[in-house]
């Protein structure tokens, strides 16, 4: 099945209505400039609420390895989502200790050659994420890329590494980027909103169950 992500976690109620939809993994966004930006204190007491099935994703955008890495054990994240322009740094970390790493790119790249390298990293990263972003704005932008043009750069991504599709789905567009890119998982934040930072959960359980429904087409 599909991987789906709710992001911008800022409340208990929120969190629970997309573990409640079926949502594999929720996630916390730790970038100021974000209007979903969470403090480290209410999303440790959001995680401590929720069951140990459901995967805690952190976002990190321009942190310190050494920073995030305190955000993300007072907290209790099961996965580090990082917005960098080199994953170098944050695989020291990732191959000493147990939890997930996912690397988030801009769809500008794919317009370049872009090559994985982990240099000599012992493990693979758990995926990575393509989103509609630019460096000025790595995420949260609410418009989708241009999928048609992306599918092949992503193709080749997912032939090595899982990939993670973002950038302004909503429960009326998740299946056609699905059915256009095939990815591994799809992450969606602003178009389950009902204002930024505030989720709607009719929203949120439309988007789930659109997902499994174009699962179900795909066995």
């Amino acid at each position: 099945m599909t991987w789906v992500k709710i992001c911008g976690m800022t409340n208990l109620e929120d969190a629970l209505v997309a573990v409640d939809a079926g949502a594999d993994a929720v996630g916390f966004v730790f970038y100021e400039k974000s209007p979903r930006c969470v403090s480290v204190e209410v999303a440790r007491e959001i995680v401590g609420k929720l069951p140990e099935s459901v995967e805690t994703v952190g976002v990190f955008v321009g942190e310190k390895v050494e920073d995030a890495r305190e955000i993300f054990h007072r907290v209790g994240l099961t996965t580090a989502q990082v917005y960098t322009n080199s994953i170098a740094h944050w695989l020291a970390w990732y191959e000493a200790a147990e939890f997930k790493l996912m690397w988030a790119i801009s769809k500008d790249v794919l317009k370049e050659e872009f090559f994985i390298s982990f240099g000599s990293s012992k493990k693979q990263i758990t995926a990575i994420l393509v989103d509609s972003g630019s460096g000025e704005r790595p995420g949260g932008t609410g418009m989708p890329f241009d999928w048609e043009g992306a599918k092949i750069g992503i193709w080749n991504i997912a032939s090595k590494v899982p990939v993670v599709v973002a950038g302004g789905l909503t429960p009326e567009n998740v299946n056609d980027a699905i059915k256009t890119l095939t990815p591994w998982g799809v992450d969606v934040a602003s178009g389950v909103e009902a204002r930024p930072g505030k989720k709607d959960p009719e929203k949120v359980r439309a988007f789930v169950r659109a997902v499994r429904e174009m699962d179900g087409r795909r066995v």
